[in-house]
This record gives C-alpha cells, sequence and structure tokens, in this order.
C-alpha cells in the first residue's frame, strides 16, 4: 500500500538510514494520516532500535517531532541530548539495518512476512528494507 509522506527505510537523514522514515510515521500518526495498521508497532521493533542507538525514550523524540523543525535539526537534537556516537557507530547501524533479514536471526520472519505478502517467489525481497519497499509500492533495486 503507497503510503504518501512515508519514505523508504533506506533513504538517509543525515548519515543514518531508517531515521528519517521513524520521524514520518510520527508526523503522520499526529495528523491522523498513518494507516491503523501501522499504529501497534509506533515505538516498536525498528522504531525502537533506533531510538535505542541514540539514547533516547520514543515519547522524547515524539515531543521533538511535535515542536517542529527539519529532519536533519532533529537528528542534531537526538544526538546532542543522546548518548555519543562516533561514525563507526552510524556505519555499524546502516549495515546492520539494510541488510537486516538476511542470513540472520530476522531470516524466519522474513520468510513469513513475504509469504503472508504474496512474495514468497520473489527472491530480489532479501532484506526486511526490500520488503517494505515492496509491501508499499515502491520499486526493490538492488542496493
Amino acid at each position: 500500500m503507497n503510503i504518501p509522506g512515508l519514505r523508504s527505510p533506506h533513504e538517509k537523514v543525515g548519515t543514518l538510514v531508517y531515521f528519517g522514515r521513524m520521524l514520518d510515521k510520527i508526523r503522520l500518526h499526529a495528523a491522523g494520516q498513518l494507516p491503523a495498521d501501522y499504529i501497534p508497532n509506533l515505538g516498536d521493533g525498528f522504531d525502537k532500535a533506533c531510538i535505542q542507538l541514540l539514547g533516547h525514550t520514543y515519547d522524547a523524540v515524539v515531543a521533538r517531532v511535535k515542536q517542529g523543525g527539519s529532519d536533519e535539526e532533529i537528528l542534531a537534537w537526538c544526538r546532542e541530548q543522546g548518548r555519543p556516537l562516533i561514525d563507526q557507530d552510524m556505519y555499524v547501524w546502516n549495515e546492520f539495518m539494510r541488510k537486516r533479514g538476511w542470513n540472520d536471526s530476522g531470516s524466519e520472519r522474513l520468510q513469513q512476512r513475504k509469504a503472508e505478502g504474496g512474495a514468497a517467489d520473489r527472491d530480489d525481497i532479501q532484506t526486511f528494507f526490500d520488503y517494505i519497499d515492496f509491501d508499499e509500492g515502491r520499486p526493490v533495486t538492488a542496493r
């Protein structure tokens, strides 16, 4: 399902993948435009992992997003107010996230999601990011 205003998890804010998508979900939810099936997982899953990386709580980030500002300003706030991160932290985060579901502990769950979504035969969907793009109507491309 195509959701206007919700970007691919592959897209970066600053040097981080997924962060912008999390912000999009927060903003869409606040505007009453996030589909109902996304709401139970807000602040969980990849959102939770991102929040933990940054050293915050989900509620604190939601409150900051609601104050307004660009994605880059919110990321700067997260970095200033959260735990210290070095370039290596962000590199490891990006590589882990963009490969999640490919030959790791999430592989079985990815196969289940593909089967549930009618994509069990899609060999080009090898990661959760790929599946999210497929599920939301974006092309799945080799990265």
